[in-house]
Formats: C-alpha cells, sequence, structure tokens
C-alpha cells in the first residue's frame, strides 16, 4: 500500500474509532503535523511510523506490512560518530570538572594549556552529541526537545568561548562569573529534561525517567547550593542519554523493526 491510499486508509480508520489527529497524536507519540501529512499523501511515512499508527488504531500490522520497502533503513554514520563523541564527553567532563573547581579555588598547578585543550575536546565532543540528537530529532519528532537541544548547544558556544578568552587573555577571572555559568547550564539541563518527558509511550516511558533526572539536575544546578548533589542525577541523565541513543540507533537499523518517521 502506497500514497495517497495510505494516508486515505489511516484517515478511515481514525474516524471509524471516532478519534480526532490529536487524540490520535497521544495515542502514537507522533505530531499533529506529520500525522496531517500522511493523512494527506504528502509523505511517505517509514515503517516504524505506521507500525505505531496501525497499532494505535487497533489494525493488524501483519497484513500489510509486506506491502512496504524496507530500504532507507541505514543507520546515518553520523549517529554512530555521535555516539562515539557522547562517550568521550561523558569521561572528558569529569577532567573539565575537577579541573575547573581546582582552578577557582586557585590551585597554581594547573597548566593553562592543558586546561584550555581539555575545554575545547569538551566543547567539541559534547557538540558533536547534541548535534546527533537534533538529527535523531528527525526520527523521533520532539519539537519541544529539538528546541532545548539547539538552546544547550547555544549556550555551550557561548560560555566555552568566553571561558577561552578568560584563559587565553587572563583579563577576566573565572570565578567571576562561574556561578552565573553554571546556573545557566542548570536551566538547560532542566529545559532538555523538559523536552525529553515529552515523549510517551516510547521505549517503556524510560525517556520521561531521563528527562525527570534532567529536571532535577538541572534544578540543583541552577540553585548553586545544590551544584555537587546534581551531579549524581546529571551523570544519570547523561547515561540515560547515551543509552537512548543507542536504544534509537538499534531501532533504526533493525531490518524487522523497521525505521523511525521522518517528519
Amino acid at each position: 500500500m502506497k500514497q495517497p491510499e495510505l494516508g486515505k486508509k489511516i484517515s478511515e480508520l481514525r474516524k471509524a474509532k471516532g478519534l480526532t489527529q490529536e487524540e490520535l497524536v497521544e495515542k502514537c507519540n507522533l505530531n499533529v503535523r506529520t500525522i496531517q501529512r500522511i493523512e494527506a499523501g504528502e509523505v511517505t511515512p517509514r515503517s516504524y511510523t505506521i507500525k505505531t499508527l496501525f497499532e494505535a488504531l487497533d489494525y493488524k500490522w501483519e497484513e500489510i506490512k509486506s506491502g512496504f520497502s524496507e530500504e532507507n533503513q541505514k543507520v546515518p554514520s553520523y549517529l554512530y560518530l555521535a555516539f562515539a563523541a557522547g562517550l568521550l564527553y561523558f569521561f572528558l567532563a569529569f577532567f573539565e570538572i575537577g579541573m575547573e573547581y581546582e582552578w577557582t579555588e586557585g590551585d597554581g598547578e594547573i597548566n593553562t594549556a592543558s586546561f584550555l585543550g581539555v575545554k575545547i575536546a569538551t566543547f567539541i565532543t559534547y557538540s558533536v552529541f547534541i548535534l546527533g540528537w537534533i538529527k535523531l530529532e528527525t526520527f523521533l519528532p520532539n519539537l519541544l526537545l529539538k528546541i532545548a537541544l539547539w538552546t544547550m548547544l547555544g549556550a555551550n558556544l557561548i560560555w566555552y568561548s568566553v571561558d577561552g578568552y578568560a584563559l587565553i587573555s587572563g583579563q577576566i577571572a573565572l570565578e567571576n562569573y562561574y556561578l552565573i555559568k553554571i546556573s545557566s547550564f542548570g536551566l538547560c539541563y532542566a529545559f532538555l529534561g523538559i523536552g525529553y518527558l515529552a515523549y510517551k509511550k516510547l521505549w517503556s516511558n524510560i525517556p520521561q525517567i531521563i528527562g525527570a533526572l534532567g529536571i532535577v539536575a538541572g534544578i540543583l544546578i541552577f540553585s548553586g547550593i545544590g551544584v555537587i548533589f546534581g551531579l549524581i542525577p546529571l551523570t544519570l541523565f547523561e547515561l540515560g542519554q547515551l543509552a537512548f541513543m543507542i536504544w534509537a540507533i538499534n531501532k533504526i537499523g533493525r531490518s524487522s523493526s523497521p525505521d523511525f518517521p521522518q517528519a
């Protein structure tokens, strides 16, 4: 079954169930615009999306599964790079946090060049990881998360640039704006958490657990007082992001469980 027949079929099943497009959205974790475009025959959704829609409409997926091509199921190579970068960032972040603490405490043993190198490496790896998530949002439509990801990317660009200038020029002391920087990152992590909470009925609601961890970590970090305590949920949050990315990559690449939709 191909477009526009597919869109008409989904529309007929939805109306037969007495569901609006908004109500169908709640059942299958897609956005309204995606469903509108599918029903109008404007786009051909990927098999994973079709399966999700028919399951939400209590229609037997097996009856039409053979009618869809298994092409376009190749995992974008960038996602593998993004995962590797995220894993490297996870370990680099510990070095950066430790060095920042010692630097702001006035430890003269920290080498400026080494500190700057760690910061550059941390910024690059985290940026690649975030861009990977932005790419994944194409397969897992979530506008709120997409905005949060771009916000976090922008915050990293600004603050790492300020850090670099401070270390190279020596005209700004890191400790003078450290709490402001930490608080802004706390807000960004809380925003990311809210973005992950927007996923529903996906991977046994694990994204919502990840989102809750992000919000808790963000609030603690933003407060300034709970920064140290915030590192625990933050670590779990970042591990959750890595695990979620692995799950998504696996789903995209499985021929027996086709790709996520492209919105």
